[in-house]
Order: C-alpha cells, then structure tokens, then sequence
C-alpha cells in the first residue's frame, strides 16, 4: 500500500509567521522549504519529548518534556 505524504503545517501559516518576521514577499518554495523543515524537526523534537514523558512513567508529553528535549 502506497502512503502519500500529506503536510501538516499550511503554506498560509508559513507565509504569515515568515511575514510576521519581517519578510515582505515570501516565495512558495520558501514557504515550501520552512514548512518542511520545521515538520521534521517537530517531529524530532517529538520523539526526543516522548522519551522524557515515558521516563517520568506518563503518556502525556508535558512543555517540560518539549523544553528538555530542545537541550
């Protein structure tokens, strides 16, 4: 069975945070980009976060989890 990837982050939410950060015209390959590497690092980000979650013996990620596996 073939998975077709979908995104879970929308191009209009990468061009408003690139906008809100200064940027005048954004590309849609620059939103396309953005949007790429930041769903790979939050789920890097994730996986390290479930680590700590399940060593305090919870199934909840926490914002602690998330800020210790940003270290």
């Amino acid at each position: 069975m073939n998975y077709i990837f979908m995104p879970k982050l929308s191009l209009a939410a990468m061009s408003k945070l690139m906008k809100s950060s200064g940027a005048q015209r954004v590309s849609d390959s620059a939103k396309k980009k953005l949007r790429e590497i930041l769903e790979n690092e939050s789920k890097n980000i994730t996986k390290k976060a479930i680590k700590f979650a399940k060593y305090k013996g919870r199934l909840t990620v926490k914002g602690e989890d998330i800020e210790k596996a940003l270290r």
